[in-house]
């Protein structure tokens, strides 16, 4: 037998209700946290239906929905989490679905770590799953592919249903100060555009937090030193980390032509899950800075995505040469204890509209008093505080000519002593 999949009961129940919704074929993703040994698998959750999608186009599978689907899930999964696979609920037989399932698996994959601005680890595993059930007989199938190679043939792997999979994993949580300020261009005419220079100047903040120190506990652990020892490892514990990260030298002897920039200073919340099968320190760390990284730079891509359609919306129309917007903060939704999953919630949101997106997106109905707003806090303007920032001065300055995107996240994590705020700007260079 391949790779195994140890599998939480609670997505045995999820896959059993689908099949017997009788609604033919069912497409949906599978998600948790691989290790060397073998992987877990937490949730499953089908692919939300196109509101414009008609009976005839629900029968036929559409690549392009599923992995859109799984990038917007992707972005709300926090450090140790991640989409593993795609299953499909069918009649038809498990290998005329084979090819259809490679297709999906290599295009969710491909599209999801386009976002992914951390580098990858030699040890990162690079399976993935496809599972085919048969809604009549419930029969299973499922193979594992190597996403490394396209060619790679899919192998057969062991699929074995668990309860409680994750009750003991633990959970490795900080909050990092943030500072950067990133070069725009000065065409900013398309989101292609503005994506592809936002990457390249994170890419040195990136490096920063991949070389930081990370303490756990108010420790430097050994890379290959086990988290949990003992009895220890059947109980779920909560590590703090600290992430030493060397300031971004700002001032360079070199000249850079651009159209604007983008600042992000303040503190962000980061959680990571680790598997209680001998988690070492070195994948705490390593999956604690990817989420670091991950929540900053999906909170800039959600604003500019916004932005570009407002501004494409409003185009022609009369600009101020400063704006502020607020970046959204990060709320958590438990899903199986101690694991929650996260959303991102603007300023101008009800609490409403993270359970809608929860329920679309993840499949899961959860209550607003269920949600953890404490980790981060919304944003407060304070008016003369502006002012005082020597970027903004400069600014004036330069008497700007069109607008580009300043931005300024902050937030407040509840057991630290700062708070702080979040606001971002619009200006011109």
């Amino acid at each position: 037998m391949g790779r195994g999949y140890i599998v939480d009961d609670t997505v045995e129940v999820y896959l059993s209700k689908l099949c017997e919704q009788r609604a033919c074929p069912v497409t949906g993703l599978l998600i948790g946290q691989s290790s060397a040994q073998r992987d877990f698998v937490i949730m499953a959750t089908r692919t939300p239906q196109r509101e414009e999608s008609t009976a005839a186009s629900r029968n036929c599978l559409d690549k392009e929905w599923v992995t859109e689907h799984a990038r917007q899930v992707s972005r709300m999964l926090p450090g140790g989490l991640s989409v593993l696979g795609v299953f499909i609920i069918d009649d038809s037989d498990a290998k005329d679905t084979l090819m259809t399932l490679q297709q999906l698996v290599f295009a969710v994959e491909n599209l999801i770590s386009s976002e992914y601005l951390w580098s990858p680890a030699d040890d990162d595993v690079t399976d993935r799953i496809t599972l085919h059930i048969n809604p009549k007989t419930r029969k299973t199938v499922c193979r594992t592919l190597d996403i490394k190679d396209p060619k790679s043939p899919a192998k057969p792997a062991d699929w074995r249903y668990q309860s409680a999979v994750c009750s003991s994993w633990c959970t490795v949580s900080c909050c990092l100060n943030v500072d950067m300020l990133v070069p725009l261009p000065d065409d900013r005419t398309t989101s292609v555009s503005m994506m592809k220079h936002l990457k390249e100047g994170l890419k040195l903040w990136v490096h920063h937090i991949e070389t930081g120190d990370c303490l756990i506990g108010g420790r430097k652990l050994p890379e290959d030193s086990e988290l949990t020892t003992g009895q220890k490892r059947n109980v779920a514990q909560t590590f703090t980390a600290q992430l030493l990260v060397t300031p971004d030298e700002r001032f360079t002897d070199e000249m850079q032509s651009c159209g604007g920039s983008l600042s992000v200073r303040g503190a962000v919340h980061s959680t990571a899950y680790i598997h209680n099968n001998k988690p070492k320190a070195k994948l705490a760390e390593k999956l604690l800075k990817r989420d670091v990284v991950s929540t900053v730079a999906t909170r800039v891509q959600m604003l500019l995505e916004e932005l570009l359609i407002s501004e494409e919306e409003s185009r022609g129309g009369g600009k101020k040469e400063t704006e502020r917007f607020c970046l959204p903060c990060r709320i958590y939704c438990p899903v199986s204890r101690p694991v929650s999953v996260s959303d991102y919630w603007f300023s101008d949101e009800g609490l409403s509209e993270v359970t809608d997106r929860l329920k679309e997106m993840l499949d899961i109905d959860v209550a607003e008093g269920d949600l953890d707003t404490r980790q981060e806090t919304p944003a407060q303007f304070i008016e003369g505080v502006v002012a005082e920032e020597p970027a903004l001065e400069t600014v004036d300055e330069l008497k700007p000519k069109r607008s580009s995107f300043i931005g300024i996240v902050m937030a407040t994590a509840v057991a630290l002593l700062a708070s702080a705020a979040s606001m971002l700007y619009l200006s011109d260079v």
